[in-house]
């Protein structure tokens, strides 16, 4: 596949800053037919996952007579963010390179009413035999430094094309119903334009997140006792 060849560009690269948007377009429109086909796989892995987690959401209200899973989300990276992210990490923008050295270009996040639902999902969701584990980062059990709760796994799953099985990666979130909106706010106050957060905003910013990894223990509190009761 072509890549620039220009001075200006590879210094950029190899510097790694990140390549104007006008520069990222650029490369979208002489390579667009094999970048479409790409993100094209990772939207049917998507699919993929998205259909798996529904079958355990079926299953599993049936079983415990209620809705583990709240709401199930995807997103494909933006050309801007695959381009940007490539770039500063000092790798060529080409579709050979997307495929190998990014994990989560195809993201799905699974946003459950507890915690316990999180882990009981995630085992049910790596038992599966055409699921595989590349990666699994616990944000729940040790949250990030800003307080950032989530359980994150890198799996690889196939797809079936008319004429071959590839295999793509997808990058799995599961948060419960608090730390995604926490997360969610956290991140519009932090990265709003012209603002800065200062250290005092982070620390109220942690207490919040620690605000609601309480409320979540007593809400699953909570909700043991009455269905111990019912039983």
């Amino acid at each position: 596949m072509e890549q620039f060849d220009t001075k200006e560009y590879w210094a950029r690269l190899f510097s790694a800053l990140p390549l104007p948007k006008s520069e990222i377009k650029n490369w979208v429109s002489t390579n667009v037919a094999p970048f479409k086909e790409l993100m094209s796989y990772y939207k049917c892995a998507m699919m993929e996952v998205e259909t798996k987690f529904r079958v355990l959401s079926e299953e599993l209200s049936l079983e415990y007579d209620r809705n583990p899973i709240e709401t199930i989300k995807t997103r494909l990276k933006s050309v801007e963010s695959i381009g940007d992210k490539l770039s500063n990490l000092n790798l060529p923008i080409t579709v050979q390179s997307i495929e190998q050295n990014l994990n989560d270009v195809a993201g799905v996040r699974v946003i459950c009413g507890f915690p316990s639902d999180i882990y009981t999902l995630a085992d049910a969701f790596l038992r599966q035999d055409d699921i595989t584990l590349i990666a699994r980062k616990d944000y729940i059990e040790n949250p990030k430094e800003n307080g950032y709760r989530s359980l994150h796994l890198i799996v690889e799953i196939p797809i079936f094309l008319h004429d071959e099985k590839k295999h793509m990666r997808v990058e799995v979130q599961f948060r419960t119903i608090s730390m995604d909106w926490w997360a969610s706010l956290e991140h519009k106050i932090r990265y709003k334009k012209d603002v800065t957060v200062t250290d005092g905003i982070a620390a109220e910013l942690r207490e919040c997140a620690e605000a609601a990894a309480t409320l979540d223990k007593k809400m699953e509190s909570i909700q043991k006792r009455i269905y111990d009761k019912t039983d």
